[in-house]
């Protein structure tokens, strides 16, 4: 397919309907309040870093959208706080007015009938030839191994390094990236936080959540941990740190 990739600032006509497209996320990872220091503002403050595609067959209807955040990292090292950490590191550099010295992917959602086409890879070399258009010269990434929810109960630390008999990644995902000339670096293991009542829990996934300890809720790569006497569930996400060197 023939995808047109550009920025947000260059097609402003993709604002009105930039978070309606059809997706696959579950519907909890929409609960992380941290988004909202980008989300809320993103079609306002950081149009030169979201990205958005349309094909030749249905011009003018959004294929993918891709998000990418520049943040101030003082202490050098990638966080363990991952999506999290750079929203908000992101959010005070804007606060403080201070210049920015990374940037980072946040995500790239592909419509939900796009999806197995060939849309990720072609966003994510977009992503990279704009953060080299903005000045920068690594794009980092707290990645979401899409198929990490299969195995729940393996840690991040073994799925994340696992490989194929050729070398690369075991997980799809992680597979685009290195083969976009990403590089794994570490886990980010408390890259989301996503905390809730009971009630909130079984809105958000149709599950009882009655009894305590560990539960398995279909797309999370961690079991959500569950307390029916305190009324809440909090579920933390770990992500992998992928470094993308730019200019090679």
């Amino acid at each position: 397919m023939a995808l047109r990739i550009t920025t947000l600032s260059e097609r402003p006509e993709f604002i009105p309907t930039l978070w309606d497209m059809d997706h696959s996320w579950p519907e909890f990872m929409m609960k992380d309040p941290i988004a909202d220091f980008f989300y809320a503002v993103a079609d306002t403050a950081y149009t030169d870093y979201v990205l958005v595609a349309d094909d030749d067959a249905e011009p003018g209807r959004l294929a993918a959208r891709g998000c990418t955040m520049p943040f101030t990292l003082k202490d050098g090292e990638l966080p363990d706080d991952g999506w999290d950490g750079v929203i908000r590191r992101a959010w005070l550099t804007r606060e403080r007015g201070e210049r920015p010295g990374r940037i980072s992917a946040l995500e790239i959602t592909v419509r939900r009938d796009l999806l197995g086409k060939g849309v990720s890879p072609l966003m994510v070399a977009a992503m990279r030839a704009n953060a080299a258009r903005l000045g920068f010269d690594e794009l980092v990434a707290p990645v979401r191994p899409n198929h990490k929810h299969l195995e729940p109960h393996t840690p991040m630390a073994e799925y994340a390094f696992r490989t194929r008999p050729d070398g690369l990644p075991h997980d799809p995902w992680l597979r685009v990236h290195v083969r976009a000339g990403g590089e794994i670096v570490k886990v980010a293991p408390r890259s989301m936080t996503i905390a809730g009542t009971l009630a909130e829990w079984r809105g958000w996934t149709g599950l009882p959540f009655d009894r305590p300890g560990p539960a398995e809720v279909p797309g999370a790569l961690n079991p959500v941990h569950v307390e029916p006497g305190h009324d809440h569930a909090v579920y933390v996400e770990p992500n992998v740190w992928v470094s993308h060197p730019l200019g090679r």
